[in-house]
């Protein structure tokens, strides 16, 4: 099948339309975006039905902005359509940079389409779910069953796919000893699979054919990590990183047809271990974006698994990851709702920005400056207007004082009139300056009192 992915057009030296779209909201050189692209370093996930729809562009990568995702997805115990899209919605009002449908519900293709043709971000997905749900026992399925699904969801405008091709027969073993096992769905269903015709995984083996599907429509690749860690004890294992060589044979075999490529990373790992974790990938997946669940940094968190999740995720996305998947309160718990998907993005949009802020990326610090600026003068407004979620910080605040005279109060709620710290700073201030007139400072000495 033609090529007709962004590497292949990078490598021809071209700058596309949605590379040139990328460089403007990243703040980058085209020729940057266009070079990055061709090493397979940066990633624009954009299938060729879905560009020429509602999507707009963005880019994966070393050079862009740390990205989050969001999943969201009808289950077998809940299947509605326009909640999927309500939540898509949601998410894209909140930062998400793109959404993974996970649906294993009824309908699945209907809920695609929707959220596809509703969707301005990039659309994943994981095409195993729907493979099993063809009517056909896990077991009976072919590595044909697997292509035609993959190849039907790249028409359908699918951007990225997450497939577990690199989870061996020979990795299974490994599992032995682990606390949790294999908790990638999509990787126990393969290995449910290699386990009973004690054979190798079909998507490894067609491989070249699964590739040819993809550089057809430019659907980049999300190579799965089936054998990622599900609780501390597994961390950093032997079958986590067996597999991880397989993920960097295939991450170059991809790069090889022009396939976009980005690699999974693990779910669950302790903060010592999480620089360690990301020179590992970036080293045997050739520099390739890293996507990682969380990494969750403890596992007694139920119910808060969002802020355990963030701080791994602010931490891992420092340290060199490029995109942070999302994890919601309902973690290990159940199906998220909407206020889960809004809390998750938050908390997500906040681990991407302080690890922006951390690896020195040009303005990532000015909005943080700007809303330091306001809160000092009391601007009330534009605290809320520069807020990662303006109307849950206007809710929190209006909470206690709802007038609008509050809007201008030099206080809030909790330390009242007498007792505001940066009421009375400001009243330093102006004694500081006083003092430096007295003193008979002028021009730059005063300037800098002042400042």
């Amino acid at each position: 099948m033609e090529s007709r992915t962004q590497m292949a057009a990078a490598r021809r030296g071209e700058i596309t339309a949605a590379m040139a779209v990328v460089a403007a909201r990243e703040q980058l050189a085209p020729d940057l975006v266009q070079a990055e692209v061709a090493r397979g370093r940066l990633i624009i996930p954009a299938n060729i039905h879905h560009l020429a729809g509602a999507l707009e562009p963005m880019a994966i990568g070393k050079v862009a902005r740390v990205k989050i995702n969001a999943n969201i997805g009808t289950s077998a115990v809940t299947s509605d359509l326009a909640e999927e899209v309500a939540k898509l919605q949601l998410a894209v009002r909140y930062g998400a940079d793109t959404v993974m449908d996970l649906s294993t519900g009824h309908d699945i293709d209907a809920v695609r389409e929707a959220i596809i043709a509703a969707s301005t971000v990039p659309i994943g997905t994981v095409p195993i779910y729907q493979a099993v749900l063809m009517g056909k026992e896990l077991e009976e399925l072919t590595a044909n069953d697997l292509l035609d699904v993959i190849e039907h969801q790249a028409r359908q405008g699918v951007d990225y796919m997450t497939l577990h091709a690199g989870i061996l027969l020979e990795h299974l073993p490994l599992v032995y000893g682990r606390v949790t096992g294999i908790v990638s769905r999509g990787g126990s269903l393969h290995a449910v699979w290699m386990m009973h015709h004690r054979r190798q995984n079909p998507l490894y083996e067609r491989y070249d054919d699964v590739l040819d599907i993809l550089r057809h429509y430019d659907v980049t690749i999300s190579l799965g990590d089936s054998l990622r860690p599900g609780c501390l004890h597994d961390a950093s294992d032997r079958a986590q990183f067996a597999e991880l060589d397989t993920l960097g044979e295939l991450t170059r075999r991809a790069w090889a047809r022009d396939v976009q490529v980005m690699v999974e990373g693990p779910g669950h790992i302790p903060m010592q271990q999480i620089e360690m974790n990301v020179k590992r990938m970036k080293d045997v997946c050739s520099e390739a974006p890293f996507y990682t669940l969380g990494p969750l940094v403890v596992d007694i968190s139920p119910g808060y698994d969002h802020i355990s999740s963030a701080i791994g995720a602010a931490m891992i996305g420092w340290y060199g990851a490029d995109m942070l998947c999302y994890v919601t309160p309902k973690e290990h718990l159940g199906l998220p709702n909407a206020e889960d998907v809004r809390q998750g993005v938050i908390a997500y949009k906040i681990a991407a920005h302080a690890a922006d802020i951390a690896r020195g990326r040009s303005g990532a610090r000015d909005r943080d400056d700007a809303l330091s600026r306001a809160r000092y003068a009391f601007d009330w407004n534009e605290q809320f207007r520069l807020s990662l979620d303006p109307e849950r910080a206007r809710e929190f605040h209006d909470e206690t004082l709802p007038a609008e005279y509050f809007k201008s109060a030099e206080f809030c709620a909790m330390c009242g009139p007498k007792f505001c710290s940066m009421h009375h700073s400001r009243t330093i201030d102006e004694g500081i300056a006083a003092m430096a007139r007295e003193a008979g400072l002028v021009g730059e000495q005063l300037a800098s009192v002042e400042g």
